[in-house]
């Protein structure tokens, strides 16, 4: 019988329990770990240079950051930019530097969120990599060029890593379900659905196979069904709609409630794609294109709101940045509606598309030489800040061969009211100009 004194060893998540031990275990990243890619020769010839791994949540990059440590057989000391300061980033060169004079060996120093560091903190491990003292090892899910200090990236190799496949995801999927129950089984459509939730991010689906195991364990079940799915992980389920039927719809009807000046309905899907687990930066980019094509120019400001709405959510991350995507849906919803912009881009693109190559007239030429000049190049152009109102009236601008064509036809609505206004009123000045030269 156990004492009841004796300490009890906690099971380590299964996240944990299937993490790789040898490079052949990972799964995934065959660009970079198959025969001859680049990280698979490093992990080989010994010679492991420091190195960004850039890629989304849940792709390895941790996992490999250790395996590089134990391949090299050198001391692995983990760092998170989250969490840590410059007192850390000492105390771990100072660490380093006792291991390696008490057993002359290496180490590597990983960065986890590099990019949360500053500037100042970035800067604090060049001297030390330089120096060979420490291999660095940052991982990061933002674009290095922007977020690491180019003295620090230009002493590390990236590599990027993508989100796994679902076939790659599949393969962990059947090691969770060996180990952890292998007498169940799961149909099809469940693997379908678990897969598609975990949109490429192997942690994503281990946390949550794990509750679906233990679930279905303790329920005594031999096959996992739909009907399980949806009654043990309800809460989840949403997510699954992604890529699917249901998905798109929801994205429909956000963009229509939009379009048709509805806030409240807007607020209602975009909070339900929220609370399914959509991607919220994917929900922004589909908000940015509604300001662009059912607002344009009836309000500019709608377009710059939506753009730093995103950006607001890739600064701040959750729950700030979702607050400041629900402001630009309300303020998208609510704003005068025009799509004379997108109508005009492509009517006009598709008449290019279609039309011959024509020469630009020679009024509209530069003629930064002699030569050009002499060939007429900008000759009788009208410099339109030298004309009343600063608008040359009747002057052609499209190819001489080519009547002008109107694309845009703004509304009354919103700024487009004014710029209506405003081409009536030149496209008379156009008109009399051109009266007084046919007398």
């Amino acid at each position: 019988m156990q004492s009841l004194f004796q300490p009890v060893s906690p099971q380590a998540p299964l996240a944990e329990q299937l993490r790789p031990k040898t490079l052949n275990d990972v799964v995934g990243q065959t660009h970079l770990l198959g025969e001859g890619k680049p990280l698979r020769r490093a992990f080989e010839s010994g010679k492991l240079p420091s190195m960004i791994l850039w890629g989304p949540p849940g792709v390895g990059k941790t996992t490999l950051a250790r395996l590089i440590a134990t391949t090299a057989d050198a001391e692995f000391i983990p760092l998170s930019a989250v969490l840590s300061g410059i007192k850390d980033i000492r105390e771990a060169v100072e660490r380093a530097d006792q291991i390696l004079q008490q057993t002359g060996r290496s180490t590597i120093l990983f960065v986890d969120e590099v990019h949360r560091f500053n500037k100042g903190q970035q800067d604090a491990f060049l001297p030390f990599v330089e120096s060979g003292l420490i291999t660095f090892i940052g991982a990061t899910t933002e674009n290095p060029s922007f977020e690491v200090n180019s003295a620090l990236l230009s002493r590390a190799q990236v590599f990027v890593l993508s989100a796994l496949s679902e076939p790659e995801l599949a393969q962990l999927l059947e090691r969770a379900r060996l180990l952890m129950a292998p007498n169940i089984q799961l149909n099809a459509d469940v693997i379908e659905q678990v897969l598609a939730y975990a949109d490429g991010d192997a942690r994503r689906l281990l946390n949550f196979v794990e509750g679906l195991f233990n679930n279905a364990l303790s329920s005594n079940m031999e096959i996992i069904d739909a009907d399980f799915l949806q009654a043990s992980m309800a809460s989840k389920m949403r997510r699954f709609d992604k890529g699917g039927e249901a998905f798109y719809d929801q994205i429909s009807a956000l963009h229509k409630s939009v379009r048709g000046s509805n806030p409240d309905a807007a607020l209602y899907w975009f909070l339900r794609m929220i609370d399914g687990g959509a991607d919220p930066l994917y929900l922004g980019r589909r908000i940015i294109r509604m300001a662009i094509e059912d607002i344009g120019i009836a309000d500019p400001r709608a377009q710059t709101m939506a753009l730093e709405a995103c950006q607001i959510y890739e600064r701040l991350g959750s729950p700030e940045g979702e607050l400041a995507l629900s402001n630009a849906v309300i303020y998208l919803a609510v704003a005068p509606k025009s799509n004379a912009a997108y109508m005009a881009y492509n009517q006009a693109k598709a008449f290019v598309g279609q039309d011959k190559s024509r020469p630009v007239p020679l009024h509209l030429r530069n003629a930064p030489t002699k030569l050009m000049k002499a060939l007429d190049y900008g000759k009788e152009y009208r410099y339109a800040h030298n004309e009343p109102d600063a608008y040359a009236a009747g002057e052609h601008y499209f190819p001489e061969d080519l009547q002008a064509i109107e694309f845009y036809s703004p509304t009354p609505r919103g700024l487009e009211g004014k710029i209506a206004e405003k081409l009536a009123r030149l496209r008379e000045l156009d008109l009399q100009r051109n009266r007084k030269e046919k007398k």
